[in-house]
């Protein structure tokens, strides 16, 4: 109908339906710029318009409040539309790394059970939430839970080599201070070998990467979306609606912007996103450093899959060495009861039949419960979107994004004319030659834009706190590559989470680690004084009661009282004649 007309400028592809305030004279107007006959000799004089040069115009105020709503909403999905790539890479990768790096846990547990299982049987199905806790806790820390790997690890291994050493010692009865001080100067005695600091190694630099790439992917989705979610001020909405629709208030609807002026609206509008790009550039390099840590050194796969393997190879140390080892206790912590001729139980209450704790060759590795070897299944998993060469290849371009944001969108053809029509564009007045020169990036480079004014002097208070957030999530990823975890740094430092071991090769063929701590050799003493620690609150059940180490008993302390009774109990049947 007469005075409605439905606008399609090529640039935007879009459908704007605009209402014409005089049928004679505006609609005429509009229409006949839509077929090309760009005579504004019907149209009025523009002192009307607020935003468009006030130059003879087909434009009514209605018509122009409507075009500069729309040249806002051009803006803002064109900005999503070149952030789509980021977000996509963010939002996916987090997704499915986060449920391939917690399918390994699963499978790594699994695979210890069957171990277990196989070797043990029923013995250890009723007392495995010893390891279940250890599981609990890692699956805990992924999650982004305030716990510390080393003191995990710490509280695994000193429960294990109590129950181990009165396991290798049946013919004694410990006391549970007797057993204190045993766990208290394991790190002088070494039951276990090199193995728990290995595995402590080994575990944690690959779950503090693992973590720290999770949450880094999910850090920049979430700075993504809010820097892209933007309201336009009137200043910025002035721009827009002058390099877009003002060519169509003019009658020339098909003239596209100059490439310059595009340049220079954009840098006005994008300040304060192009002063995220310092930390972005931090960010996304800190993140692709991760990336590759988790690639070579700190793998995952490796590290998870290794578990079960050395805690087996850990028991089986103690049980080859447990005359050294129990003569060192006996020296350091005093001489403990024998037990009661008649509480001695014979082999085969001992369970003397069973087959002894054993370590697997490469071929007999840990499967999980569907018989597959868990490194096939992993490779089975491995789909090319979780690949970490695919993810690198995705940060590498996304560097700089935000001060390259405004390029990005003026190369778009819809939105500006190429810079090779620099005569044959609209430069904010008519069709011609943009001289004005193009302004550099960030807040304080707009301080002599001539297309957007902008106010310098307030930094956006949203855009300060996305660099912080961004300077919060580099900080943890840089921590992440040397296997440190800035969460924990006061109480981990030096401790093998990015301490003195930040240097070591990553395999299982490390040479010895640094000077070893001095000899255990103490003067024999009553084993019941231990004034190093406080008073132990104990609660009692049965005639051996229960300890635990001032601590709330955990699933993890009762397994260790319950476990290594059956895992080490052949072993104690051949060297049962030694000790006596």
């Amino acid at each position: 109908p007469a005075g409605s007309i439905v606008l399609r400028p090529l640039r935007l592809q879009l459908s704007v339906k605009l209402t014409c305030a005089n049928r004679l004279t505006s609609g005429l107007c509009c229409q006949n710029s839509l077929i090309g006959r760009a005579s504004l000799t019907n149209s009025p004089h523009g002192e009307h318009l607020r935003l468009c040069p006030q130059d003879y115009t087909c434009c009514s105020s209605q018509m122009e409040e409507t075009l500069a709503l729309q040249s806002e909403r051009d803006f803002l999905k064109s900005v999503e539309n070149h952030s789509q790539f980021l977000l996509t890479t963010f939002t996916q990768r987090q997704r499915r790394f986060d449920e391939f790096f917690r399918e390994l846990i699963d499978l790594s547990e699994k695979s210890m059970n069957q171990m277990f299982t196989k070797t043990y049987g029923r013995l250890f199905t009723q007392n495995s939430h010893v390891f279940q806790e250890l599981f609990v806790e890692l699956r805990r820390y992924y999650s982004g839970g305030s716990v510390s790997l080393t003191e995990v690890l710490s509280d695994f291994w000193s429960r294990l080599v109590e129950r181990v050493f009165t396991l290798v010692n049946p013919q004694y009865q410990f006391s549970d201070d007797y057993l204190e001080c045993v766990s208290k100067h394991a790190e002088q005695l070494q039951p276990f070998g090199d193995v728990p600091r290995k595995l402590r190694v080994q575990v944690s630099r690959a779950f503090i990467a693992a973590r720290a790439l999770s949450q880094g992917l999910a850090a920049g989705r979430d700075i993504v979306n809010k820097a892209t979610k933007m309201t336009p001020d009137s200043e910025c909405m002035r721009g827009l609606m002058r390099q877009w629709y003002c060519p169509l208030c003019r009658g020339m609807p098909s003239l596209r912007p100059c490439r310059a002026f595009c340049l220079n609206v954009m840098k006005g509008c994008l300040a304060n996103q192009a002063d995220l790009d310092t930390e972005w550039d931090y960010f996304i390099d800190a993140l692709y450093h991760v990336a590759e840590k988790l690639e070579g050194p700190f793998n995952m796969e490796l590290a998870v899959d290794s578990i079960s393997v050395k805690v087996s190879e850990a028991i089986m140390h103690m049980q080859e060495n447990s005359v050294s080892i129990s003569t060192k206790v006996f020296q350091g912590c005093g001489n403990p009861r024998p037990v009661p001729a008649r509480s001695k139980r014979s082999p085969k209450e001992s369970g003397g039949n069973r087959r002894p704790f054993r370590t697997y060759t490469p071929d007999e590795k840990p499967t999980t419960a569907a018989g597959t070897n868990l490194d096939r299944l992993v490779r089975m998993m491995k789909l090319p979107y979780l690949s970490v060469t695919e993810l690198k290849e995705r940060l590498r371009p996304m560097g700089s994004f935000w001060v390259s944001l405004p390029h990005t969108i003026c190369n778009d053809e819809k939105m500006a004319a190429d810079v090779t029509n620099e005569d044959r564009c609209w430069n904010g007045q008519t069709r011609g030659r943009y001289l004005p020169e193009v302004m550099g990036d960030g807040l304080a480079n707009q301080i002599n834009n001539p297309e957007v004014e902008v106010d310098i002097g307030r930094p956006d208070v949203k855009t300060r706190q996305l660099i912080m957030e961004l300077r919060v999530a580099s900080n943890k990823l840089r921590h992440a590559q040397s296997g440190q975890d800035m969460d924990f740094m006061d109480s981990e430092e030096g401790s093998g989470s990015g301490g003195d071991d930040a240097s070591e090769r990553y395999n299982d063929d490390w040479p010895g680690y640094g000077p070893h701590s001095p000899p255990f050799s103490k003067p024999p003493r009553n084993a019941a004084s231990n004034p190093a620690k406080p008073p132990r609150v104990r609660e009692r059940n049965g005639p051996k009661g229960n300890r635990n180490h001032g601590r709330v008993p955990s699933a993890t302390s009762q397994l260790a009282s319950s476990l290594l009774p059956f895992l080490v109990l052949p072993f104690v049947l051949m060297k049962a004649p030694w000790w006596r």
